[in-house]
């Protein structure tokens, strides 16, 4: 009896500590690293012929390097340095930054592409690695001309 009497007080401590486990469990699932931290900026607003500059800022929480693909594209076509590609090794320490400037005459929806590729001499070493799940992440924005 004394030996049941002994389970039953356990039982309690026991509950809190696979409780405590769980939560601690739950909370090392979340904290997960982004393969790719965008920040694309474009002004808003533009005038005819106006020089508009577009900036993208990216970065990884990855601890892994990787050969990443910039470039933007439009629902309308855009001529000149709107066109330029960046290919870069992108590692956890460096994040980069990128501008494009170019003139539009009309109201333009504007998507920052970043594509994670696989190519040997980028990176040093060509330890690079590719996401299993997502290779292509974009920003749209819309660019409005009066």
């Amino acid at each position: 009896m004394r030996l049941l009497q002994f389970l039953f007080r356990a039982s309690p401590a026991t509950l809190l500590l696979v409780l405590c486990l769980h939560l601690g469990a739950n909370k090392a699932q979340e904290n997960t690293r982004r393969i790719i931290i965008q920040n694309f900026e474009i002004p808003t607003t533009a005038n005819r012929d106006e020089e508009v500059t577009a900036t993208l800022q990216v970065k990884t929480e990855l601890k892994e390097c990787m050969v990443a693909k910039v470039y933007l594209t439009s629902d309308v076509p855009v001529e000149g340095a709107f066109n330029y590609k960046y290919t870069r090794c992108l590692c956890d320490d460096y994040p980069h930054t990128y501008y494009w400037d170019f003139h539009t005459n009309r109201t333009v929806r504007i998507a920052a592409v970043v594509d994670i590729i696989r190519e040997l001499g980028i990176c040093p070493n060509d330890a690079a690695v590719t996401p299993i799940s997502k290779n292509r992440f974009y920003t749209i924005k819309t660019l409005v001309v009066a």
